[in-house]
């Protein structure tokens, strides 16, 4: 006999800032490892985050469904920028580069994560 077993995806809502973190992009995905090294390698030249050189992750959350993800990422792109600093002080209050939970190093730039350095 054949059971339906739902399966399981994983989608994630992020926030990444610039270097010096004066913007903020809001973004959803189904890969967040995939979507960071896509917007360092800059594919869209005309893209905001290429523009603004968005590589920074600072938050992010995850979810089992897209209506609930894309919903989500609707909430935060309506808020003002202290709204969504808040936020991200949640879960990174220093507002630390979390890059490296992805195994992608922010850019180029290996100061951002020391102990990556040192691999």
């Amino acid at each position: 006999m054949i059971e339906f077993q739902e399966g399981h995806h994983t989608y994630y809502i992020y926030i990444l800032t610039n270097k010096s973190k004066t913007v903020l992009y809001t973004g959803v995905t189904n890969n967040l490892k995939l979507r960071l090294s896509q917007h360092q390698e800059s594919l869209n030249p005309n893209s905001f985050s290429s523009k603004y050189k968005t590589f920074y992750l600072l938050y992010f959350e995850k979810f089992t469904w897209i209506q609930l993800a894309i919903a989500r990422e609707k909430e935060i792109k309506g808020w003002s920028r202290e709204k969504k600093i808040n936020l991200i002080k949640t879960i990174n209050p220093d507002l630390n580069y979390l890059n490296d939970l992805f195994e992608i190093p922010p850019a180029s730039d290996t100061r951002a994560l020391p102990e990556l350095a040192k691999q």
